[in-house]
């Protein structure tokens, strides 16, 4: 089956001198999903690579649709602002972090291989930053891990930062507009993403290497055999879990593992206790933050009396995955490598 290009909307124009955006719309039609072929994610690489390579070299200056607002800029961004991790090592992994003149809102320490490009990168804020803080640093271009990073009481809306020529660009993935959001996310949309992001700084070559080496990761894993998996990724009283169409749904369809909330079309939803209670999952797949630790979750799981009773937790049948690693982002074929190494190791899967 083919895989389905995302419907368009009629985006609202919005023109930018202060960065470059290449983005080879050709890659939007690699998101969405495909169920026919022996190995999806070889099939979702091979169309975003393809994509990529067929397209025409960047010239500016360069248009894009993104998440509904049509962006033109004009000159190869020199000063960027990343928010969010997931944005933050994504510029590291094309090779670009010397661009970078701040970074805001991390969700926790970058994977070790990008942790010296990245050591001394001004953090100019631990949430959002301000408008202020953010002019204070001269960028060219700013990318939002959300799109709710681009705030009034954020860095500011998108068109109130063009009037100061700055640059704005939100991870695609990370779209909300119906017709942009990928239902569901897939590692096409995750590859389009590096591989338009590659273009957006001038770093194509980069961009396409770092597409295959996730994909070899990818060809490497050894799916489980379909074990069931509550993936908790942050609240107490009302755990927030992974659903069936976001980050988490994608890793671990990857792993082979049966997500207990997969019908839930969202991205993350809220449930009660007694509905993890009742699904009984095999294991769970605990989302470690400095808010919410992998640590505190199992001590609260251990705690609730009817949590307690879970075979799952009575064995600690636990994975754990980093925040910063459960959005769509440049850690995410490792990550499915590692659930099913963890799961593994707990005598999931065989």
């Amino acid at each position: 089956m083919p895989t389905p290009v995302h419907p368009r909307r009629r985006p609202r124009p919005h023109r930018l001198t202060g960065a470059v955006l290449a983005a080879p719309l050709l890659l939007l039609a690699a998101c969405g999903s495909s169920s026919d072929a022996a190995s999806p994610t070889t099939a979702a690489a091979t169309t975003a690579t393809t994509a990529s390579t067929d397209a025409p070299p960047a010239s500016y200056p360069v248009t894009v649709d993104n998440c509904g607002t049509e962006v033109t800029i004009d000159a190869a961004p020199r000063r960027i602002v990343t928010i969010k991790s997931s944005t933050t090592e994504l510029v590291a992994a094309l090779g670009a972090a010397d661009r970078l003149v701040g970074t805001a809102f991390l969700d926790g320490p970058p994977p070790a291989d990008l942790a010296p490009a990245l050591a001394d990168v001004p953090v100019i804020s631990d949430k959002v930053p301000g408008q202020e803080a953010l002019l204070a640093v001269e960028p060219d271009l700013v990318i939002g891990g959300w799109e709710s990073n681009f705030s009034a009481d954020g860095v500011g809306e998108r068109d109130t930062l063009a009037g100061y020529g700055i640059g704005t660009y939100v991870a695609p993935s990370a779209c909300k507009e119906p017709g942009y959001q990928p239902d569901p996310l897939t590692f096409a949309d995750v590859f389009a993403d590096i591989l338009e992001a590659g273009e957006l700084l001038d770093e194509r070559e980069t961009a396409e290497q770092v597409v295959a080496t996730q994909q070899a990761t990818l060809d490497a894993v050894e799916p489980l055999g379909g074990a069931s998996v509550v993936w908790w990724s942050s609240g107490t009283d009302t755990p927030f879990v992974g659903a069936g169409i976001g980050a988490p749904a994608m890793l671990l369809d990857a792993a082979g593992l049966t997500n207990v909330f997969a019908d839930v079309r969202d991205t993350w939803t809220s449930v009660g206790w007694e509905q993890v209670v009742a699904a009984d999952p095999d294991v769970l797949v605990l989302v470690d933050s400095t808010w919410n630790t992998a640590a505190d979750k199992k001590a609260a799981l251990a705690a609730n009396p009817a949590t307690a009773a879970l075979e799952a937790v009575q064995q600690e049948r636990y994975v754990v995955v980093p925040f910063a690693a459960s959005e769509a982002g440049v850690r995410n074929a490792d990550t499915v490598a590692s659930i099913v190494e963890q799961a593994r190791a707990l005598g999931i899967g065989g």
